[in-house]
């Protein structure tokens, strides 16, 4: 029989990008359509690690990716949202949760790719509705996924007759540790553990594969998936590493133990393949999902020990960023509006604090550009404004307690300054989101603009500092200096923009440079401007604060 290698290749790699595309799809559409809720699903159903199995196991299946579950772990863990324990619990449901594509495949209606595809761009191109678009998105990516296989599925039929792939196969059945290589290998390449278990079920359809020697290339595909975390915590968090290192060593041990038990194991699928009347498919669907299982089963107990492990191989503070509000208690609210007013003061101060340190963070960028000072940046932006609506519901629920006329001077200060901090935080992710425009188009900035910008930064984080601290003691010295320092900052910005014409009239400066540079300079004098609001409070009468 003549192969056109030529036709079979590129059915095959044609069939392999549509499939990744229709996961990807499928799953960014699932996630628009839950929107916030995953993470608040993650991050309000993981008081223990058993929890964490099933919100890890739940939210995986619905984003269709183990690797963004763990990425959305790690966020939460350097948030303090979350321990390093029950982090492990959601990584191993994520495990399971990725099994759910092999079910989907399982099911046979690869023929009814193109239909389900025209659904979904019907749904994409007719509708405006946000979540009708979204619903589309999702069907879009399945109708992929069913085409993208039956796509594989023809390229791959033309191996049966080839003398080298029977060999190879053979080996896999006598040597299982060659097929968990191979599985580890092919799922780094193509950084998707769904793309190897679909192209494995495919095989096994087309009886190209024994179950021998499908069985080591499925637990090769989970230490393979692994990959992804890996690399993604290359130069991140101690909490990003030892996440990705829990990832690691639960599946290369997990595979370690099947492949001891290998015949046993062999015996269990095709017992279950004849009890449930199975397809070949769907075999490997529910060899897949058992396996995980089993292996979360038998590492459960020892969650405390892998912990112990990774924080001994990686030693360091895990939580980088307190998201979590730290001082309002609603038990307050009720029993003593005052105290409850003094907590939440507590609570502002602190966000001012972060927000001086998020300015300090975009400042050492600018300077060194280095990322992890960026990625530093953002994390505090997204604790400003997570506290910004914490505090805020506090102090709207306060409200409805009866408050004395000084107390409510003090609510209503407290409720403007709030504001005023979280805005300082979208200035300085402003300047964060210009540097970033300026390092990846290389523009680069005069010697002389970085100076007067380094001179601003460093006033205005005197500026910042000295407002939190003039509302935390509530000094009228300390906000009269805050004025100043405005006044000065207005003085710069005038003064630095004009030197700016001068250097681009005389052909020094690039008219790209010149409009980073000036965006950059308004930001600043905004977050002067936020800082002096904070300033008045003290000073506009404000005494019982």
């Amino acid at each position: 029989m003549d192969i056109n290698v030529q036709q079979m290749i590129f059915q095959f790699i044609g069939g392999l990008g549509i499939f990744l595309f229709g996961i990807k799809y499928m799953g960014d559409g699932l996630q628009k359509v839950a929107g916030d809720r995953l993470r608040d699903l993650l991050d309000r159903f993981t008081r223990n690690p058993f929890l964490g199995v099933l919100s890890g196991a739940l939210v995986t299946a619905l984003v269709q990716s183990s690797s963004t579950t763990t990425v959305l772990t790690v966020g939460l863990v350097n948030a303090g949202f979350m321990s390093l324990r029950q982090a492990i619990g959601v990584i191993m449901g994520a495990n399971i949760g990725t099994t759910m594509t092999a079910f989907i495949i399982g099911v046979d209606i690869k023929a009814y790719g193109l239909p389900i595809l025209a659904v979904g761009a019907f749904l994409i191109f007719f509708f405006k509705n946000k979540r009708v678009t979204y619903l589309g998105q999702t069907i879009f990516g399945l109708g992929s996924l069913f085409f993208g296989l039956e796509l594989m599925s023809g390229g791959m039929k033309p191996l049966r007759s080839l003398d080298a792939f029977q060999e190879l196969t053979v080996s896999m059945s006598n040597n299982p540790i060659l097929g968990v290589v191979i599985g580890t290998l092919f799922t780094v390449i193509v950084q998707s553990s769904s793309a190897t278990i679909g192209i494995l079920q495919g095989l096994f359809g087309e009886g190209l594969i024994s179950l021998q020697a499908a069985l080591p290339v499925l637990f090769g595909d989970n230490i393979g998936t692994t990959i992804t975390a890996v690399l993604a915590a290359i130069g991140a968090s101690v909490a990003a590493r030892r996440a990705a290192f829990v990832h690691v060593i639960f599946n290369v041990v997990g595979t370690t133990v099947a492949l001891i038990l290998l015949v046993p194991y062999t015996a269990y699928v095709d017992w279950l393949r004849e009890a449930l009347n199975l397809e070949p498919e769907m075999t490997i669907a529910f060899a897949h999902g058992s396996f995980n299982i089993l292996n979360t089963i038998v590492q459960f107990p020892f969650i405390a020990v892998l912990a112990w492990i990774v924080t001994r191989l990686i030693p360091g503070d895990d939580s980088v960023i307190e998201f979590k509000p730290q001082h309002l208690d609603p038990i307050f609210i009720e029993q003593s509006p005052s105290l409850a007013l003094d907590q939440a003061k507590e609570e502002v101060i602190r966000m001012g604090e972060y927000a001086y340190k998020g300015l300090e963070e975009t400042s050492l960028y600018l300077n060194n550009k280095q990322k992890k000072h960026s990625e530093m940046a953002m994390q505090i932006e997204e604790a400003l404004n997570n506290l910004d609506r914490k505090i805020t519901d506090y102090l709207v629920s306060l409200s409805q307690a009866s408050l004395t006329d000084e107390d409510s001077h003090k609510h209503s200060a407290l409720m403007d300054s709030v504001r005023d901090i979280e805005r300082i935080g979208d200035h300085f992710e402003n300047i964060i989101e210009l540097i970033d425009y300026k390092n990846s188009n290389k523009i680069d900035l005069t010697e002389q603009a970085l100076k007067d910008l380094n001179d601003m930064l460093d006033l205005t984080l005197m500026t910042v500092k000295q407002a939190t601290k003039a509302l935390e003691s509530m000094d009228r010295e300390e906000a009269l200096a805050v004025v100043q320092k405005e006044n000065e900052l207005d003085r710069m910005e005038r003064s630095f923009r004009k030197k700016h014409i001068i250097r681009m009239n005389e052909g020094v400066c690039s008219g790209q440079a010149g409009i980073v540079f000036v965006d950059m300079l308004s930001n600043l004098e905004r977050i002067g401007d936020h800082a002096v609001n904070i300033a008045e409070e003290v000073l506009g009468e404000k005494e019982s604060l």
